[in-house]
């Protein structure tokens, strides 16, 4: 029996235009519908899909991901093509001056650098870009309003210490993480005012936990990864605590914590 030909595998060029066909006269009534603001949580969750996958080290759903956040960065272009605001080749020509001005050791004059001095560079660069365009943009300008406020901590840390503001090894951040504990010790036995103890103690604890986030890059770990894991970890030790609690002749809500707290430490033993 003769083999079957291979299917034809479809291009970016092919997404571009089933996108444009979709929106097209007679194409999809729910794609026509749709505009920059109904299609921002869609951009949110397929990001969200695609670090799942990366977290999950799976390949074949990673490739499929990456394909779902694609379509959405070809929706917004096909919108912005339609209002006659910018194509898919403004955005693409957009990064590919980007990625050529930022690595000028690479598309310029070679020269050998290590990846902490491409960073630098990098930032560097984009001042002056800055500047050139005649904005006046300072070195954490880049960094969204919107990211969520334990990624957007790593992210301003990561850039401030770019320029040479950072702590030499992970102990010293460690003894920085000590003080800031220290500091909010002082503050919960402070026998100020109810608001302004508040305050302060709401103060120090988000010290706290710049602290520590400053402490997980120190480590090399992603501190959005390494809480991600934890709550897995703690939803299968308390679905354990769900399952068993019952064979005690009790339910959730009845338990004291010293009984919960047994068979915390059972289900750690057992689901890790």
């Amino acid at each position: 029996m003769p083999r079957r030909p291979h299917p034809k595998k479809y291009s970016f060029n092919d997404l571009v235009a089933i996108m444009g066909r979709l929106r097209a006269p007679g194409g999809c009534p729910w794609d026509r519908k749709q505009n920059h603001q109904s299609l921002l949580p869609y951009l949110i969750e397929e990001t969200y899909e695609v670090a799942d996958a990366i977290q999950k080290r799976d390949m074949d759903e990673l490739s499929k991901e990456l394909g779902d956040l694609l379509l959405q960065v070809v929706f917004h272009a096909q919108l912005g093509s339609e209002r006659k605001r910018f194509s898919i080749d403004d955005v693409t020509d957009h990064i590919c001056r980007k990625l050529i001005a930022r690595h000028p050791h690479v598309f310029e004059k070679k020269r050998r650098l290590s990846a902490r001095q491409v960073l630098s560079n990098w930032e560097q660069l984009k001042i002056q870009e800055s500047k050139t365009d005649g904005e006046s943009r300072g070195a954490l300008d880049g960094v969204p309003s919107s990211l969520p406020a334990l990624l957007k901590a790593f992210r301003l840390q990561e850039k401030t210490a770019r320029f040479g503001f950072d702590w030499d090894e992970p102990l010293a951040v460690l003894d920085k993480v000590a003080e800031e504990e220290n500091e909010l010790r002082r503050s919960l036995k402070s026998r100020k005012g109810r608001r302004r103890r508040k305050q302060e103690v709401e103060h120090e604890l988000g010290d706290l936990l710049f602290a520590l986030v400053n402490l997980a890059r120190h480590l090399g770990i992603d501190p959005e990864t390494a809480l991600t894991k934890t709550n897995r970890r703690f939803i299968r030790r308390f679905q354990y605590i769900e399952k068993h609690l019952p064979k005690t002749g009790k339910r959730l809500g009845e338990a004291s914590l010293a009984e919960l707290d047994v068979l915390w430490e059972a289900a750690k033993k057992v689901v890790g």
